[in-house]
């Protein structure tokens, strides 16, 4: 039967995720990259937020989290071993073409001073691996044309085997290979600390719930401090509303929601001209006497109707029937004038005058005629005879004259002339009519009067008179001027309209009446309340859309909001914390606590409730549950602490894959120095180690301790130069490079003096052989510490190695001459004492350099071969 596997807390907070709202998810992907999140996130995050609840125009899209993001839980035989770092690009200053190397079992020790580029290398790993605090990757400052993005080759190896190595990105997402190396530092310490007065034990992944909880309270703060603004932000018009709440706006407009449709309210925000007259007669006439203004309102009536008779009558005698009727005597008058004056021309063709028969002649003869019957009423007309006499000149009549007057009397009896004379009687008539009633504009008062209510009624007159006008007009210049006249379309009468209008005028007088009775004022006064509020619609219409949009806003912030509660992150911190802080994982804390701190700290976890995300566990002292731990445990109890639980963390692992630890005693005393340093040697048994530190007496005891434990020892040194910082360097640099190492850098130090010597090259020759000879006093004293006291007591470290202290005996009196005559020659030979003037000796041959470097050698050498011997 096979036991199942714990779910991991990244697998569980990955399943969990699936169900979450994509914000959340986009959140959680953040926190396992970050661990902690910026107020760029939170802003963003608040974004999401509103996207996901149906906010438009919002580009940014939510990256869910994803396996891709998670650290691997790798399984027991996966256990991931880093090999190297190199191809560096874009980290700081850190130089190009160099290559990091790892012991691949046991601990790799890089040792640098501040500024040297081991934070550089570290925050790649912390960037790459598995680190609660990634932090960022920043370029060169000092290079104008550095530009961002991270780049590396990391090389590793799963279950001793060399895989291809990867191409790191700094922008890609974390890589599944070596996520399952974890990374100690500072900040992974100090998340163990709460508020300054507590000290949490935080598993990693467990605080990820109380991240994202923060992150929606986050939210729902940016989010409430919105909806407050909004809620705020009402406009004036629907606190304090001017419009009716009983007409059809205010009812509308009182109840306006989220998803109100406005068609209704931009179509009543449409008045016509009537509606508007009509609202301003409403208020004018309810603001007076009920009686008086219904009685004007008869009087405008009556004037509407007698206007309408004017207009009425001046459009009929321009109408067609009397147009086309005058026309027609026109015609036949000429007609018959012309038959009239062919009968005069074929009766008087002889005249000696000309005219004869026509229209002034025959005045001039009718004239005559009724002369001649007042004078001589009992004679005939015209007289003829001896004794007649000329109407005109009064002298006797010749019978040729006489004969004369009475043709033209004949021609003037005859039918034709009389026919020409009754068409042009008819004529004249019909024309003196039509001239006597002309269409004058001023003459029709009252349509200005209609313009102000009614301004297409209005305009519908002026149209109507003009056509009746301009028809009249080409009747009367058709008429002098003869032939076909093409007579425009008379334009619509307005006369029913104006009737209309006055109709209605009588309706809105009885109405008045009515409203001098309570009933009846009240239903004017809702009619005119309606085209007010309608009226008030041009600038009420733009408030009720904003307004809209306002509810919307509010609408979508409470659908946001509601994503923000916390109790389902709460259950899942809990379920985490069920699966994670076991009984087994409490004991194991305890043999952490032991092994890094002793006695010092007697500290125990303890449930103590919780707050949004996850229950929290305390660290507690066993004598004192209710006291302030941060406060009663030092700064290096507090690193033991942080060290036990992340120690505590992977020992439930099934994989051994590489610790990180980025300057894990940085402000720690001796004491703290030494045990952690004793924790992490015991680690390096079962796996590999890296370590970056500037502490050389944390470096010493590493050192020592890997050696006495049999556990693999590397030591790099970073240094840096013109090309760049992080200048890589196998072994410690001399102060911290044991005796062996100082001899063979001086025996290449003392060849490459002898290459200045052959040059004849004096003055870098006797610089370079001061140098070495101040390198090789120190070597005497190292040597003087490391060999011949055996590493019993060594400067600066806090206990003495007495089981080694029989080995001391080895040391001769020839051994301690040796050492006094090896040691004095190099004082002779450095600048660190001033020689007399007079003095000047030259600096000893190259073989001679060499020689005191290998007699060195040869006395640690020999001691060590005695001390050996001794049991």
């Amino acid at each position: 039967m096979t036991t199942a596997q714990p779910k991991s807390v990244f697998g569980m907070i990955l399943a969990w995720s699936a169900g979450r709202p994509a914000w959340q998810q986009d959140a959680l992907r953040r926190i396992v990259i970050k661990g902690t999140l910026g107020e760029d996130d939170l802003a963003e995050l608040v974004q999401l937020c509103k996207k996901g609840c149906g906010a438009p125009d919002i580009e940014l899209a939510a990256v869910p989290l994803a396996t891709a993001h998670v650290p691997t839980a790798a399984a027991a035989s996966d256990t991931i071993v880093l090999t190297s770092v190199t191809e560096v690009v874009g980290v700081n200053r850190l130089a190009p073409d160099q290559e990091l190397p790892f012991q691949p079992d046991g601990i790799t020790v890089i040792y640098g001073d501040n500024g040297v580029g081991k934070s550089g290398y570290a925050r790649i790993l912390k960037r790459a691996c598995r680190a609660r605090f990634p932090g960022e990757i920043l370029p060169n400052a000092f290079d104008s044309m550095a530009t961002k993005g991270a780049t590396a080759t990391i090389s590793y190896s799963v279950g001793g085997v060399a895989l291809p190595a990867i191409a790191w990105r700094e922008d890609e997402e974390i890589n599944p290979v070596l996520s399952a190396v974890s990374v100690f530092d500072r900040e992974s310490g100090q998340i163990h600390v709460r508020d300054k007065n507590e000290v949490a034990f935080r598993p990693f992944g467990l605080d990820i719930p109380d991240e994202l909880a923060a992150a929606c309270v986050s939210v729902k703060e940016a989010l409430t401090a919105e909806q407050t603004a909004l809620i705020n932000a009402q406009d004036a018009a629907f606190t304090k509303p001017t419009f009716s709440a009983t007409t059809t706006v205010g009812k509308l407009l009182s109840n306006l929601t989220a998803k109100a449709d406005l068609a209704p309210l931009k179509a009543l925000a449409v008045l016509s001209p009537e509606e508007l007259a009509r609202l301003k007669r409403l208020n004018e006439d309810l603001a007076r006497d009920p009686l008086k203004a219904s009685a004007e309102q008869r009087a405008l009536a009556t004037s509407l109707e007698r206007f309408a008779d004017n207009v009425a009558a001046a459009l009929d005698r321009s109408a067609d029937t009397p147009l086309s009727h005058l026309l027609a005597l026109a015609e036949e008058a000429r007609e018959k004038r012309a038959a009239a004056t062919l009968a005069a021309e074929a009766a008087f063709g002889d005249a000696a005058i000309r005219g004869v028969g026509e229209a002034a002649w025959r005045a001039l003869w009718d004239a005559a005629r009724r002369y001649a019957q007042k004078v001589y009423p009992e004679l005939a007309f015209p007289q003829s005879g001896t004794d007649a006499l000329c109407l005109l000149c009064h002298q006797p009549l010749s019978d040729e004259a006489g004969k004369r007057m009475n043709a033209f009397e004949t021609f003037v009896q005859a039918d034709t002339e009389q026919q020409a004379q009754e068409a042009e009687k008819a004529f004249q008539k019909a024309h003196q009519t039509l001239l006597s009633k002309p269409i004058h504009m001023t003459a029709f008062v009252l349509r200005r009067q209609v313009a102000v209510g009614r301004p297409n009624l209005a305009a519908t007159i002026l149209r109507s008179l003009a056509s009746a006008r301009q028809r009249r007009a080409i009747c009367l210049y058709g008429v002098q001027a003869g032939g076909t006249v093409h007579m425009p379309e008379m334009s619509a009468s307005p006369v029913d309209a104006i009737r209309q209008f006055a109709a209605e005028t009588n309706n809105y007088a009885d109405e008045l009446a009515t409203a001098a009775d309570l009933e009846g004022r009240k239903r004017l006064e809702q009619e005119r309340d309606e085209l007010r509020d309608r009226a008030a619609l041009v600038d009420l219409l733009p408030k009720a859309e904003a307004e809209v949009v306002r509810l919307a806003s509010l609408e979508l912030l409470s659908r946001c909001l509601s994503e923000t509660a916390t109790n389902k992150i709460t259950a899942l911190g809990n379920s985490i914390a069920d699966e994670v802080i076991t009984p087994s994982v409490r004991d194991r804390f305890q043999e952490e606590i032991q092994k890094l701190a002793a006695s010092h700290v007697r500290v125990d976890i303890v449930r103590s409730g919780g707050k949004f995300g996850s229950p929290h566990y305390q660290v507690r002292l066993f004598a004192n549950e209710k006291a302030k731990v941060a406060s009663i445990l030092s700064e290096g109890e507090q690193t033991c602490v942080a060290l036990a639980a992340f120690l505590t963390e992977l020992a439930t692992a099934e994989h051994r894959s590489t610790l990180v630890f980025d300057d894990p005693v940085s402000s720690l005393d001796h004491r703290w120095r030494q045990k952690v340093a004793e924790r992490l040697i015991e680690e390096a048994g079962n796996r590999q180690i890296i370590v970056f530190t500037h502490d050389l007496i944390f470096l010493n005891d590493l050192e020592s301790l890997a050696g006495k434990m049999g556990v693999a020892y590397s030591a790099i040194s970073l240094t840096q130069s013109s090309a760049g910082a992080g200048i890589v360097n196998l072994g410690l640099p001399w102060v911290g490079a044991k005796v062996k190492e100082r001899l063979d850098n001086l025996e290449k130090e003392a060849r490459a003096a002898g290459k200045l010597y052959n040059v004849h090259d004096d003055e870098g020759y006797a610089d370079a052989v001061s140098k070495l000879y101040s390198k090789l006093r120190s070597t005497w004293e190292r040597a003087l510490e490391d060999v011949a006291f055996c590493g019993v007591i060594h400067r600066h470290r806090d206990y003495i190695n007495a089981k080694d202290l029989a080995k001391v005996t080895a040391l001769t009196r020839g051994d301690v001459a040796a050492w006094a005559a090896g040691f004095k020659k190099c004082c002779d030979q450095t600048e660190a004492h001033d020689p007399s003037r007079g003095r000047n000796a030259a600096p000893p041959p190259p073989a001679d350099i060499l020689k005191d470097v290998q007699d060195v050698r040869a006395w640690v050498d020999t001691l060590r071969g005695r001390q050996n011997s001794i049991n």
